[in-house]
Formats: C-alpha cells, sequence, structure tokens
C-alpha cells in the first residue's frame, strides 16, 4: 500500500473526525465515580493528596479522548498515578468505562478531569509537581493560521505547563500532522524545553513503550508515519509573552534548520 501524502491524509481527517454521539449514561456514571473531578480549580496545589501514595510519580495526559491505549498504560504502571483530563463528559465517560475494564474497580492511580486545557493553569500549580505530560494527537488546527493560538503545543500552553512540570520534568508528544509537528518542535524550543528524542516514523523506529490509540491505528493503517518527540524541561525560565507570540515563516525556517542540525544524531 502506498504511503498516504500530507493533504491525503488532512483529507481522510475531515472525512473520518466525527463527534462522538452524546451518551446519556456518561454524566450519572462519571457524577458517582468516586476518582473524577469536575472542573478541578479547587483542587490545585493538592492533586497528589486525591491519592493513595501521593509519594509516587505523577504523570498527566491533556486530552485523553476514549482512553484506550490510556487505560491500558495505567494498567501496566500501577506505581505511577495518572491524572487524565478531556473537555467532553461523553467522551470522559468512554474512558471510564475502559479504565474500569484495564484496571478493575477501583483503581487507586487515576484520576479522571473534565476541564478546558487551554486554563489549565487554574487547575494545577507548582505544587502539584507532575514529572510527565502526554499530548497525544491533539487537534492541529491546521485549516486558519488564526487558530493555532489553541494547538495544546502552542507556547500559550507550553509556559503553563512549566508552572507545575518539575524541573527536569517531560512532555511526550506524537502526532500524525507534518505541519503541526514541525511547528511544535518551534514552540517547545522558544519555551525551554530541550529535545531528548525525535522521530518522523515512530513504528519503523520500534520505539518502546508505545501504547497505540484507536487513532494512531487509523492512521498507521493508511500509511501516514507517526511524528514523535520527547522534550525535556530546562531550567531557565524564557523571557517573553507568549500571548503575543506569532510563528513567521521566517522564524518557523531558521529555527527547524538549526533543530535539524541539533537532532541530527536521533533516528527517524
Amino acid at each position: 500500500m502506498a504511503a498516504a501524502t500530507d493533504s491525503d491524509a488532512e483529507n481522510r481527517r475531515k472525512q473520518t473526525i466525527m463527534h462522538m454521539r452524546t451518551k446519556k449514561w456518561a454524566r450519572p456514571e462519571l457524577a458517582a465515580c468516586p476518582f473524577y473531578v469536575n472542573g478541578g480549580e479547587a483542587e490545585r496545589g493538592a492533586w497528589r493528596q486525591r491519592f493513595a501514595h501521593p509519594e509516587r510519580p505523577l504523570h498527566m495526559e491533556m486530552g485523553c479522548g476514549k482512553g484506550v491505549s490510556t487505560a491500558r498504560m495505567i494498567a501496566d504502571n500501577p506505581g505511577i498515578n495518572y491524572i487524565i483530563s478531556d473537555m467532553s463528559p461523553d467522551v470522559l465517560g468512554t474512558a471510564r468505562r475502559n479504565l474500569l475494564e484495564a484496571c478493575g474497580e477501583d483503581p487507586e492511580n487515576v484520576q479522571i478531569l473534565r476541564t478546558d486545557i487551554c486554563f489549565i493553569h487554574r487547575v494545577f500549580g507548582p505544587e502539584d509537581r507532575a514529572e510527565r505530560i502526554y499530548i497525544h494527537f491533539c487537534n492541529p488546527w491546521t485549516e486558519h493560521p488564526k487558530h493555532a493560538k489553541r494547538r495544546l503545543t502552542h507556547p500559550r500552553q507550553l509556559m503553563q505547563y512549566r508552572e507545575f512540570l518539575q524541573p527536569g520534568g517531560e512532555i511526550w508528544f506524537k502526532t500524525d500532522d507534518d505541519t503541526l509537528f514541525e511547528d511544535s518542535l518551534v514552540y517547545f524550543d522558544l519555551c525551554g524545553f530541550e529535545t531528548v528524542y525525535l522521530t518522523h516514523d515512530l513504528h519503523r523506529d520500534g520505539f518502546r513503550p508505545n501504547y497505540v490509540s484507536e487513532h494512531e491505528k487509523k492512521y498507521m493503517e493508511l500509511g501516514v508515519p507517526i511524528k514523535a518527540a520527547i522534550f525535556r524541561m530546562k531550567a531557565e525560565q524564557p523571557d517573553f509573552d507568549p500571548t503575543r507570540y506569532r510563528l513567521t515563516p521566517g522564524v518557523r525556517k531558521a529555527a527547524l534548520e538549526r533543530l535539524d542540525r541539533e537532532t541530527a544524531s536521533f533516528s527517524g
């Protein structure tokens, strides 16, 4: 099967993305769930105390979706605490059911959070001290340049994540979208993150562990390479205002050329 082009992938994306239907059972089940939090602002700075073992490492997923691969990851790592977040209660209701199937009826190492990730600084603070954040297959927002600020990897977001990542904390990023991936490389560099792993074809490289979501599987079958990178937060705080940032073609080109040289040793 021939590999899909970028335009083919985008056309298929538009054809296959559908809004999840309203699930009447989702809200009542979430409301009765002891590890579900709606909003989360009241928990800011005290998230670790919601876990049976607050001293364990804390990992977060921004935009967990239905949680198919997330549930497997959480089940395989009982010694790590997880907070998985999304906006839709219908999506989170499905994620909860997938968690129960993978982890049992009362998993002690996960919290489900419904919140608007664009304002995540209202939910997490420096006291929460996350070791890792996952951002997998977020909306690329490539149709209109003015929508780029909505990306979960935009500097507006990355500077918020810095507030509650531990020193040396990491962000693990995966996408099928070339434009989002390249723009994000520039974003992370600008916001004080160093690239410690990078590939333009995750499955060819055989990176492990890799928990494959339904979305990832679909694009693999279409022949679209999965791009991935791991970024580690530097101690120095970048001195700029992300709300006024705009990625111009010249800045993008120069930054990508420099990053290509710096990451030439990475496979993929």
